[in-house]
């Protein structure tokens, strides 16, 4: 296989580590194509303007993280910036004492581009804008070069600016979001790092009382937990401005939305994901793409679940015509099912030759090993209820590892006898896997 090890160890260690990994997902996407094809087709609806909220609804290790990594290698291709955070109980969408810009100032400390792709990436983002500007300053008003002891090339900077950063006044935060950018800009032209770290710590929410800021910025306001939803917007406005296609929002782990137990705070934090969806649908927010990963009881427990807010059941209930086979990837809700027996044995091939190249040595492991290995990890007690494709996988790989660093190791002892292949119930999916020929 030819594969950069870097790519290679990302996902071998994060893949043994129970993660979903951050690079080299195209290697190890298997029964996503669908998917995929949709993710891309969203992206370039929000390129030509659109805003769009996708909940990815499926039980624990079905493959909602993936998806939204996956999103998050398209989203890169296509020049999007993006973030994302996961909800706790001291992260969400709404709430007191920091709970809701908590949310927000996690976003912005994940903050991602395809060349700064692991988080951190807003310094970059605007220290690349405020050159850009620098060099189209230097072209349109024909000065020799970027001159930072030229008081008139640093106006003339400073005016192309305000005039980027003007188009979003009218939006609710634009105004003070504007003043942070331009105190980031002087930072840049003085080399003063502490007015650049002050400006960063401002956009990411991290202020927690207006005379602070206010001290160090000369902004009367600053981000909380009342109105993070509105400098989120302005955000996604900006780096369209600067030239992205527009922002990617991954929330993961709504679960912990629906385990909070007062039911007037749960409310409140439903309540602000229809307002999302309000935004996003009815075109009150442009260049911005949701998702929101979560388990079926996150959506449809009537008692606690989003089906407990009416306005939200009636927008998020199914495409009625839908069938696991007919499915509609258009639609806000996408529910993820768990590889087929198949498509596990396609991925653990791929493992197994990804494994190979980054050790260096020629894979042993035959067809039929993996397809005795799934049938044994599938045979164990509880696994109907319980085991995943991510344990399946990590199983997998511990069992390379073993094989590759012990080559004596009895294999039957991983992969079970060779008779495991025809003695399983007739007509259960096992069964029906075993006599398949891997395809």
């Amino acid at each position: 296989m030819n594969i950069k090890k870097r790519d290679s160890s990302s996902i071998i260690n994060s893949l043994s580590g129970g993660v979903v990994p951050s690079r080299g997902l195209q290697y190890i996407m298997v029964g996503r194509a669908e998917e995929a094809k949709q993710i891309l087709s969203d992206l370039q609806n929000i390129k030509m303007g659109s805003s769009i909220i996708k909940l990815f609804i499926g039980p624990f290790g079905s493959g909602k993280s993936f998806i939204q990594a996956l999103i998050q290698q398209i989203a890169f291709q296509e020049k999007f910036v993006v973030t994302k955070a996961d909800f706790t109980p001291e992260r969400r969408l709404y709430g007191s004492e920091g709970k809701a810009v908590a949310i927000y100032t996690e976003l912005m400390k994940n903050m991602a581009i395809g060349t700064v792709p692991d988080g951190g990436a807003l310094p970059t983002i605007l220290d690349k804008w405020i050159s850009d500007v620098q060099s189209k300053v230097v072209v349109e008003k024909n000065y020799g070069s970027v001159e930072f002891n030229n008081t008139d090339f640093i106006r003339d900077v400073e005016i192309e600016i305000t005039n980027t950063v003007s188009k979003m006044d009218d939006l609710i935060g634009g105004f003070d979001f504007s003043r942070i950018l331009i105190q980031y800009f002087k930072g840049f032209v003085e080399d003063n790092n502490e007015l650049q770290r002050k400006a960063i710590k401002w956009l990411r929410g991290e202020y927690n009382t207006k005379t602070e800021a206010r001290t160090d910025l000369g902004v009367r306001n600053i981000i909380n937990d009342d109105n993070y939803y509105n400098y989120l917007k302005v955000i996604s406005q900006f780096v369209k401005h600067i030239g992205y296609s527009g922002l990617v929002v991954n929330l993961d782990e709504a679960i912990n939305l629906y385990k909070i137990t007062h039911p007037q705070t749960r409310d409140k934090n439903y309540e602000t994901i229809l307002k999302i969806y309000n935004d996003t649908l009815q075109g009150n927010v442009e260049g911005i793409y949701f998702t929101v990963g979560g388990t079926p009881e996150f959506l449809e427990d009537e008692r606690r679940g989003l089906f407990s807010y009416g306005a939200l059941k009636r927008r998020l209930e199914s495409n009625r015509f839908e069938t696991n086979e007919f499915r509609d990837l258009s639609q806000p809700v996408i529910k993820i099912t768990p590889l087929k027996h198949n498509e596990t044995f396609v991925l653990l091939q791929k493992l197994s030759e990804i494994h190979a190249t980054h050790y260096g040595y020629q894979s042993s492991v035959t067809d039929d090993e993996m397809k005795r290995f799934i049938i044994q990890e599938h045979s164990r007690p509880g696994a109907d209820e319980n085991l995943t494709v991510g344990d399946v996988i990590r199983s997998f790989l511990g069992a390379l590892n073993i094989l590759h660093q012990n080559p004596e190791f009895n294999r039957n002892d991983i992969f079970g006898e060779k008779e495991a292949l025809s003695t399983q119930p007739k007509n259960s999916v096992i069964s029906r896997f075993a006599a398949s020929e891997g395809e």
